[in-house]
């Protein structure tokens, strides 16, 4: 195997890894021995998941985050210079969207190390797949603002671009506040435009609804602490 910086996908809640990830995936992380992960613990079960045989303390990770500083991120990549692969396993779903993963690839771009993203769920693209909105052209916006006045006024201003552009768009919460997400996008939305939630997606008790805004004042899921993305398109 060519020595590469792998883009590691992994489940995207507590589901059976072989309903998701290719049998191709275990083929490479058994032959990688430094790993770049958001959570040290997180990662070394998804591994033992993988193959309960893998030796974890054999293994060698990197911790990056929100805090982790530009100078750690490039010295994660030092393997790579000595000819050995390096993986990169964020804590759900694929590697460097919507996650600190990408200032790692970006830098073994920039070195022009060989980047190889393997397959896995990703809920930005299941939910479009299942929302029935537009899938030529959609949007991410990750997370929207905390602050009522500004969140406010972002989904006005994305709900605007649904109408103006044909454009989907995406985004998520903390699933602390899905809750509270909701009844803002029912409450401020036009009753007319269409609201998609999708939760637990490729999990067991998996939910998603495509509904036009009014009809979710009755038929509203408890999405509390329960990992969700949300659509809105015309």
């Amino acid at each position: 195997m060519q020595p590469a910086l792998f883009l590691i996908p992994v489940t995207l809640g507590d589901t059976e890894h072989w309903k998701v990830l290719p049998g191709y995936n275990r083929e490479v992380i058994l032959q990688i021995r430094h790993f770049i992960v958001e959570n040290v613990r997180t990662a070394r079960r998804f591994l033992k998941k993988t193959d309960p045989a893998i030796d974890i303390d054999s293994l060698t990770f990197y911790e990056l985050n929100k805090h982790t500083l530009a100078e750690q991120i490039a010295s994660y990549l030092e393997p790579l210079a000595n000819g050995e692969s390096v993986g990169v396993i964020s804590e759900a779903g694929c590697p460097a969207i919507a996650d600190p993963g990408a200032d790692v690839v970006a830098i073994a771009q920039r070195k022009n190390y060989p980047v190889v993203p393997l397959v896995g769920p990703s809920s930005i693209l299941l939910s479009v797949m299942a929302s029935g909105f537009n899938g030529q052209s959609f949007a991410f916006h990750g997370y929207l603002p905390i602050e009522a006045g500004q969140r406010t006024e972002m989904i006005k201003k994305l709900e605007g671009r649904i109408y103006s552009e044909n454009q989907t768009q995406l985004f998520i919460e903390t699933p602390y506040r899905n809750q509270k997400l909701l009844e803002d996008l029912i409450r401020i939305c036009r009753p007319s435009t269409k609201l998609c939630v999708a939760a637990n997606i490729s999990c067991e008790g998996e939910y998603i609804h495509t509904r036009p805004v009014k009809e979710w004042t009755k038929n509203a899921p408890d999405l509390n602490k329960i990992p969700a993305i949300f659509l809105i398109y015309k």
